[in-house]
């Protein structure tokens, strides 16, 4: 069984737009969201974790635009952004929106198998220069979560991340939601995180343990700006709590479900 290690670095309920200009989608998530299929799971909690860290970040330093990228490929920075999504959007009246910022290689509409109609996504929202996000948009009421998926680019992702339509897009986000995740390509791989960074917050560097190299990690921290990187994630290690994971798998499998809210 794997676990999630977060290593950090040093409301009042509001109506969503998207709530009434966006049709709910279908979503049937992948069974690693946790967050979403599983919310009162042991590895739902680790998650929790994490949010909890956020939410701090959000009240001491102002954080609401959050990249998730990672030191290679297939260290699982989208399972991260979206169940870190997912358990933001469990406190009652928080706005979240996750975007997939990775238009070369999108996957948060794979992981989310969402249905219904297809919107424009990211891509389209950038070219479409609208005051509203809400008609690129996929609004998930089940688990009070908006996405805004990769859409078709028409031009190159670099130059429509470096364009003025994306900082306009980001911007919306901020105005419409408390927290938004931008689920961004691997660092190393291609220029796209270093046009990101002037838009957003802070950055989580998602890094597979005992999987990826030591100095892609050191060369993808290199390449952030200090001041944003908010911490580390070691996803799929099974090492630091599996004395714990058997005692509390008991609890979560034999207490009782608490009622709900």
């Amino acid at each position: 069984m794997s676990h999630l290690n977060v290593f950090t670095a040093e409301a009042p309920d509001i109506v969503n737009p998207a709530d009434t200009q966006t049709p709910p989608s279908q979503a049937i998530p992948d069974e690693h969201l946790v967050s979403l299929t599983k919310p009162r799971s042991f590895e739902a909690e680790q998650y929790r974790t994490l949010c909890q860290i956020v939410e701090s970040r959000r009240k001491t330093s102002g954080l609401q635009v959050l990249a998730i990228s990672s030191a290679g490929i297939g260290d699982g920075k989208t399972t991260t952004a979206l169940n870190l999504a997912g358990a933001l959007a469990q406190t009652r009246g928080t706005r979240v929106l996750v975007i997939d910022g990775d238009l070369r290689c999108p996957t948060v509409a794979e992981q989310l198998r969402l249905g219904g109609p297809a919107r424009p996504g990211l891509a389209g929202a950038i070219t479409a220069k609208s005051s509203s996000l809400a008609p690129a948009m996929h609004r998930l009421p089940e688990w009070n979560l908006c996405v805004l998926t990769a859409g078709r680019p028409d031009e190159p992702p670099y130059e429509l991340l470096k364009s003025g339509g994306f900082a306009r897009v980001i911007e919306t986000a901020r105005r419409d939601f408390d927290f938004v995740l931008l689920d961004c390509p691997p660092l190393l791989a291609v220029p796209d995180c270093r046009v990101m960074e002037r838009v957003v917050d802070g950055f989580l560097l998602v890094v597979s343990a005992d999987t990826t190299p030591r100095k892609l990690v050191e060369e993808s921290l290199n390449v952030l700006p200090q001041e944003k990187v908010v911490g580390i994630v070691f996803n799929r290690d099974a090492h630091p709590l599996s004395g714990y994971y058997g005692y509390y798998g008991r609890y979560y499998g034999n207490s009782r479900q608490p009622d709900k809210a």
